[in-house]
């Protein structure tokens, strides 16, 4: 029989993007050898790292390397060293290329609490306790792509312009995709808008309210963002599956991450269309920076991007099994109390980002 085959697209990036993805791939090549696929990495420059090599955060070799890949691993972006770069040739420009470019339109990203670590949280534990909270933000389009945009007019009278617009066929995709995941969890989509005052929201809930009468075993219910956000605070447990914008994700996610405590164990999942196979291309990368202040001293916590490795086993590369290991497999670890310095409290024992991977790896297993 032949053996099942996946190529990866390993873009560590800059700081600790390179430690991080290291410890991925120990974990990606254990779950390999172990559920019977092989894996095919190739790692090329993105971000500063590009910039310094190339002149360009997202050289065309690695913008084609990626849509040639089944999947795109990503570690981080950025720093202070190209801070006063223009805004289309710093680093983070390559995020918005590759989304652009590889027609990424949907990011998941989960926020769930290990109640080992609520105390991290700043919010009382009986509040947050059971939080697992999936935000779906339209990725692509809104007020980060639309146009007209800039700065106009004289000095001392300039006016800056942003347009937020969406079309019908691209609000429908993304409620399609929130749907969806929805019906793998609790059943419950909470699409987030501003209906109230804005002409492109009020056609996002149109549209939304009629892609959902295609999943009648679906509960719906509108939210507008400033209450949302109250919400979040307030009683964030009794949310499930959050859809928004773009702009509204990118808030309402950071959010949700920091109810948990711990930036460094969340994972996000950036998804486009689906391929051969019924496969869904992704980009795959935690959502912590690239942390320079402590890159290279081995302290980083990999479990955020160990967590994306296993998303892009289930969702691009069809490995679900894989991916459940991988995840009880961190889940064990926290358990058993390991912990980078991140997520230690005083008096713990502090691993080593390379010590965690290893014990990530020790834990994969067939059962």
């Amino acid at each position: 029989m032949t053996q099942r085959t996946h190529s990866v697209l390993l873009l560590p990036g800059d700081g600790v993007g390179v430690e991080v993805v290291r410890e991925a791939v120990k974990v990606l090549e254990r779950a390999a050898e172990l559920f019977g696929f092989s894996l095919s990495f190739t790692r090329l420059p993105v971000g500063g790292e590009a910039i310094d090599q190339t002149g360009h955060p997202l050289p065309p070799e690695t913008l084609q390397a990626a849509k040639d890949a089944d999947a795109v691993l990503l570690g981080a972006v950025g720093g202070p060293k190209w801070d006063d770069l223009p805004t289309d040739k710093r680093p983070e420009a390559a995020l918005l290329g590759l989304r652009e470019s590889l027609g990424l339109f949907a990011n998941l990203r989960p926020a769930i609490l290990f109640d080992e670590l609520a105390h991290a949280s700043t919010i009382r534990e009986e509040v947050i306790r059971g939080i697992d909270i999936m935000v779906i933000r339209e990725l692509n389009r809104g007020i980060y792509f639309g146009t007209p945009r800039g700065i106009s007019g004289e000095k001392g009278e300039r006016v800056g312009i942003n347009t937020l617009s969406y079309s019908e066929p691209e609000i429908e995709r993304i409620a399609r995709v929130a749907f969806q995941i929805a019906r793998g969890r609790k059943k419950k989509v909470t699409s987030v808008d501003k209906a109230n005052v804005l002409e492109s929201m009020a056609l996002w809930r149109e549209v939304v309210v009629r892609i959902h009468k295609d999943y009648p075993d679906v509960e719906l219910e509108h939210m507008y963002v400033d209450n949302c956000a109250m919400q979040l605070i307030r009683r964030p447990a009794e949310f499930d599956t959050i859809l928004t914008t773009n702009l509204f994700g990118d808030i309402l996610s950071d959010e949700a991450a920091m109810l948990t405590g711990s930036i460094g164990m969340l994972a996000s999942a950036s998804l486009g269309g689906a391929g051969d196979g019924g496969a869904i291309f992704g980009m795959y990368e935690p959502v912590h920076g690239s942390a320079p202040d402590i890159a290279g001293s081995d302290i980083a916590n990999p479990l955020a991007t160990i967590l994306s490795a296993a998303m892009m086993l289930e969702y691009s590369l069809g490995e679900t099994e894989a991916a459940r290991a991988v995840e009880q497999s961190v889940r064990s670890a926290v358990r058993e109390g390991l912990r980078t310095a991140d997520i230690a409290t005083q008096g713990e024992s502090i691993s080593t980002t390379s010590d965690m991977g290893d014990e990530i790896v020790k834990r994969l297993s067939l059962d």
